[in-house]
C-alpha cells in the first residue's frame, strides 16, 4: 500500500498525495461484485452550499475537458464573435463526424483562417462509428478530425482577431492569462497547479466543488451574458458538444436547459437551470463509471421531476453469453 505524504514537486509518485475517494459504482456478475470503481463527488444547491458529497470533492483535481465551456465564456468576454453552432463546438470534445469538422471550419473561415491555423494535436474521429465512417472513406488522422478542433479554431480565431500570433496561440502569455482568470473567476478558486491537456492547451488544478461552481455560473447566468450564451448553445446543439450516442448528449436532451460537459480520466459536471451543479471524479479514470453516479445524485435531486429518458443512463448490463448477467450502476 502506498502511504499518503506530501508530494514532491520533481517526481509526484515519490511521495503521492492521495484523495480520500470513496467506493461509487460497481459492476456484479451473477450474485458477486466483480469490479468497484472509487472517485469522488459533490452536488451544489442552487446557492452554492453543498447537497450531498461523497469521497473528497475538495480536493485538487485537472477537470481536463471539462474546462472548455469556461475557456468559451473567456473568448467571448475577449470579443470573439461566435455563432450558437460554434459556440456549442468551442465548449466540446466532439466525434468528429462531419458535421463538427464542418463547424470547425467555419469558425477558422470566419476568422480568415483555414486548419494549417490549428496547433492541436491530430487525431482519428473519437467517436466509434463516425471513425469507421471516416476511414472507409479514406479519411486519416488530422487536427480538425480530432475532438478538440472545436475549441482550437476558436482560439486561433480569437489570436487572429487580437492581432496576436496565430502561429504560435498555445504559447502566448496574454490568452493563458485570459484562460487562467476566467476559471478563476469562475469557479471562485485560486489555480493550485497547471499542467498541460492532450490537446495543448492549459488545464488547471481546481476543487470538485469549484467545477460545479463554475457550471452553475453558466446554466443560471443573466440571458446575454457570455456565461448564458455558452450554457443557451451547448444545450441547444448538445450533438455538437459530444455526438449522438455520447451520454453527455443524451443527458443534456433528457434535461432541456441543462449543461454537461465530460472530461477525460473520469471527469463529470452538470449544473441545471436553476443553478444546481454537481462535479464527479472517477478515481481510476475509467469513462465507464462517470455516468452511474451522475445520475444518481441527479436522479435523488430531482425526484419525481427526473424525466423517464435520465434512467436509461442510469446504468448499462454486463454481458455474458451475448445475455446480461450483470449490471454497471452506482452503489
Amino acid at each position: 500500500m502506498i502511504p499518503a505524504h506530501p508530494q514532491s514537486q520533481t517526481d509526484p509518485l515519490a511521495n503521492p498525495v492521495l484523495p480520500q475517494h470513496a467506493p461509487l459504482v460497481a459492476a456484479t456478475r451473477g450474485h458477486a461484485v466483480e469490479s468497484i470503481h472509487y472517485g469522488s463527488a459533490v452536488l451544489l444547491d442552487a446557492q452554492g452550499e453543498v447537497l450531498a458529497a461523497v469521497g473528497e470533492p475538495q480536493a485538487a483535481y485537472y477537470p481536463r475537458s471539462a474546462l472548455k465551456p469556461l475557456f468559451a465564456v473567456g473568448m467571448l468576454r475577449a470579443g470573439l464573435q461566435l455563432d450558437d453552432q460554434q459556440l456549442a463546438l468551442a465548449s466540446a470534445s466532439h466525434s468528429g463526424a462531419p458535421i463538427h469538422q464542418q463547424v470547425a471550419s467555419s469558425t477558422l473561415a470566419a476568422a480568415k483562417l483555414d486548419e494549417t491555423a490549428l496547433r492541436n494535436s491530430t487525431d482519428l474521429p473519437y467517436g466509434v462509428a463516425e471513425q469507421q465512417e471516416y476511414l472507409a472513406a479514406g479519411g486519416t488522422a488530422t487536427q480538425l478530425a480530432q475532438n478538440c478542433s472545436g475549441k482550437h479554431a476558436a482560439l486561433a480565431a480569437l489570436s487572429e482577431l487580437k492581432g496576436w500570433d496565430t502561429a504560435d496561440y498555445l504559447h502566448d502569455e496574454r490568452l493563458l492569462q485570459m484562460l487562467q482568470e476566467t476559471v478563476e473567476e469562475l469557479t471562485g478558486e485560486k489555480i493550485s497547479g497547471e499542467s498541460t491537456d492532450g490537446c495543448g492547451t492549459p488545464v488547471y488544478l481546481i476543487s470538485l466543488i469549484g467545477l460545479a461552481r463554475g457550471f452553475a455560473r453558466l446554466a443560471s447566468a443573466e440571458a446575454g451574458t457570455p456565461e448564458a450564451r455558452v450554457a443557451a448553445a451547448m444545450s441547444k446543439y448538445p450533438e455538437l458538444v459530444a455526438g449522438d450516442g455520447r451520454d453527455v448528449t443524451e443527458l443534456m436532451r433528457a434535461i432541456p436547459g441543462a449543461v454537461a460537459k465530460d472530461g477525460f480520466e473520469g471527469i463529470q459536471a452538470v449544473a441545471l437551470p436553476d443553478g444546481t451543479a454537481l462535479a464527479v471524479k472517477i478515481a481510476d479514470g475509467s469513462d465507464r463509471a462517470r455516468m452511474p453516479i451522475t445520475v444518481k445524485l441527479l436522479a435523488g435531486h430531482l425526484g419525481d421531476a427526473a424525466p423517464a429518458a435520465l434512467a436509461e443512463l442510469a446504468s448499462s448490463p454486463a454481458m455474458g453469453g451475448g445475455a446480461p448477467v450483470g449490471v454497471l450502476a452506482a452503489l
